[in-house]
């Protein structure tokens, strides 16, 4: 497996999405559970940020998943935090709330101990358009810095391949 993109290889990838949501006149917005914010602050430290990153929400606790990002508690009781289906609705709440183009949801197990029956790496990624949602279910090696790292650099890379036009269907679900 390859090694973590972590460092100045996720702040390249960081720049890399902001100039492809730059091209196309997008922006981008986050719920971040596992990630707490650390997609945000990368893309943020990009040079003019600012014109693509509308904002995000760091919805750690579940019932901030409800309250600031619009995932109904009702899906939350039935598939719990860490699913796909509660990733898809992450993207589709900060999509909505921060009036972004796309949304990225990000859930899952950082480590290092098991969630839920979810073990740790276990990451569920939401990415919605508002037309559609896509979910990738990851499950990334090592402790929980490389477990975070490694769904940020998932979630650009998926975004990027969606701007570009690389990105097929994910596996997934579309609630």
């Amino acid at each position: 497996m390859a090694a973590p993109v972590t460092g100045a290889a996720l702040e390249a990838l960081a720049g890399e999405v902001h100039r492809a949501l730059l091209a196309r006149g997008a922006t981008v917005a986050a719920a971040e559970s596992l990630t707490a914010g650390l997609l945000c602050a990368t893309l943020a430290a990009v040079p003019g940020a600012s014109a693509t990153l509308r904002g995000g929400a760091v919805v750690y606790a579940t019932d901030l998943k409800t309250a600031l990002a619009g995932v109904p508690a009702g899906l939350l009781a039935a598939h719990g935090p860490v699913s796909p289906q509660t990733a898809a609705a992450l993207a589709e709440g900060i999509r909505a709330r921060c009036s972004a183009t796309f949304g990225l949801g990000l859930t899952g197990v950082a480590g290092p101990d098991p969630v839920d029956g979810h073990g740790p790496g276990t990451v569920y990624l939401g990415l919605s358009d508002g037309e559609r949602t896509d979910v990738v279910r990851l499950d990334l090696p090592g402790d929980r810095a490389a477990v975070r790292a490694g769904a940020v650099a998932s979630a650009f890379t998926t975004l990027r391949d969606r701007l570009t036009g690389n990105a097929g269907r994910a596996e997934g679900v579309t609630p």
